[in-house]
């Protein structure tokens, strides 16, 4: 799969090939400028490759995402200040869909607040929610529309260390007890390590995979998790891959 500007026709990402089993958990790391987010979008079937294709559960991923089998988490929340988090939760299915519509609503909205550990929250306003909630009833709301993958970009980038810490293992339990498929682009070497079941690496100019890395460590993840000798050699190796690839780029 490429994509191309049509501006001088630079070329975005080149030759990249990604399969994502159903349930799996995978990260897509890499520099800066690497074309992360925008593999994203085509993923999610908010931009068309140039050449190629993506397809979510063998269907072109426009038409998925037309279905509502694509729920995507962006950087930020964008959650609408005037409506509580329990309407801003239901916001997606109440624009409609095969699986939105009026039979799932705020019943479903509610179920995933809950999920999320928000069911107190439910009435309450995004001026009173933390950064960290509010990145909650944003997944509540992509998960209300009960997707076949869960897209995610850099979700948690602007939370505090140990909020985002506790975000991880949120996320965790969220999908193990969904059994999603999730796509998480992230800066983060030590949360793709922790969170995934494999790791996509990305490398710079054009963007492309350098490797598709399986991380072989035993669920659930725990703090006994980054204790194991494996997290620092698969932290190791991934900080070798983007330094190089990065250079790479460069030269």
């Amino acid at each position: 799969m490429e994509f191309a500007t049509r501006e001088g026709g630079h070329v975005v990402l080149s030759d990249v090939d990604v399969a994502v089993p159903r349930g799996s958990f995978v990260s897509v790391i890499g520099p800066s400028g690497c074309g992360k987010s925008t593999l994203l979008k085509i993923l999610s079937g908010l931009l068309e490759p140039t050449a190629g294709e993506a397809t979510i559960a063998g269907k072109p991923a426009p038409e998925a995402m037309r279905r509502r089998e694509v729920g995507v988490v962006f950087q930020r929340a964008t959650l609408l200040p005037w409506r509580r988090a329990v309407a801003n939760a239901s916001l997606l299915t109440e624009i409609g869909g095969r699986r939105g519509g009026g039979r799932r609503g705020q019943g479903a909205a509610r179920e995933m607040l809950e999920l999320v550990g928000l069911a107190d929250a439910a009435d309450k306003l995004p001026s009173e929610l933390s950064g960290g909630m509010e990145q909650r009833v944003a997944i509540a709301r992509a998960l209300a529309l009960d997707p076949e993958i869960l897209l995610m970009d850099e979700p948690f980038g602007a939370l505090d260390a140990i909020t985002r810490e506790r975000m991880n293992h949120s996320l965790l339990e969220i999908w193990a007890r969904t059994a999603k498929t999730v796509v998480l682009v992230t800066h983060g070497i030590s949360e793709a390590v922790f969170m995934s079941d494999q790791i996509c690496v990305m490398g710079t100019e054009p963007g492309r995979i350098l490797e598709r890395l399986e991380v072989d460590l035993p669920r659930p993840r725990t703090e006994e998790t980054i204790e194991n000798p494996r997290f620092a050699e698969y932290e190791r190796h991934l900080r070798s891959l983007l330094i190089s690839g990065s250079a790479e780029g460069r030269s």
